[in-house]
């Protein structure tokens, strides 16, 4: 009987060492997993970008890190959307190849009017309710309004208008219009400060 009882002792220690193996196992295939599912995530879906630069303040602020994800990039107005720098859409300076950071205002087959005087911007005949403005729009550059953005193009603005270069500028793009080709993904949420954690609007 003493030996029965030994024996079932010594395997119940064996059964503990397998089934703490397995569950390590099977943590560590749930993690290695995790790992490579935000690997992907991030390389291909999302991807963590620092704000370079005052154009886009009260909404955010230089040194800022936020999150954007090219699903779903067809812009509409309101989004805020990261912008390629390429051949095709360049500036005449040293920064050509920065990506910028701006506000998507109007798409295609929309009317861009702005009142410079009194810092107002329209589309289509309708004045923007605009709370998210550091200032109004006071600064015009070489682009003469009203102007109609073409096909698979979107106009944009920086929030910080009085210093923001956008698509009142021929330095932006073509006559100002930003190809949707060259958006690289919407702002999905700010990660850093984390007393600012969330979405963006």
């Amino acid at each position: 009987m003493e030996d029965f009882e030994i024996y079932e002792v010594g395997n119940k220690k064996n059964n503990e060492k397998s089934t703490f193996k397995a569950d390590f196992f099977d943590w560590l295939e749930i993690l290695v997993t995790a790992i490579v599912l935000l690997v992907v995530l991030f390389t291909f879906i999302f991807k963590v970008v620092t704000i370079d630069g005052p154009s886009m303040e009260n909404t955010l602020h230089n040194g800022e890190r936020i999150v954007i994800s090219n699903i779903g990039a067809d812009a509409k107005s309101g989004d805020i959307v990261v912008i390629s720098r390429n051949q095709n859409n360049i500036v005449a300076d040293t920064d050509a190849a920065a990506p910028i950071i701006k506000r998507v205002i109007a798409t295609e087959g929309q009317i861009v009017d702005i009142d410079f005087e009194t810092g107002v911007v329209y589309v289509d005949g309708v004045a923007l309710d605009e709370s998210y403005v550091k200032t109004p729009t006071n600064v015009k550059f070489d682009i003469n309004f009203p102007v109609s953005v073409p096909e698979d193009c979107v106009f944009v603005l920086g929030d910080n208008r009085n210093n923001s270069t956008d698509s009142r500028s021929s330095l932006i793009g073509d006559h100002g219009m930003i190809d949707k080709r060259y958006i690289l993904g919407k702002v999905v949420l700010r990660v850093l400060p984390f007393d600012k954690f969330g979405r963006v609007e």
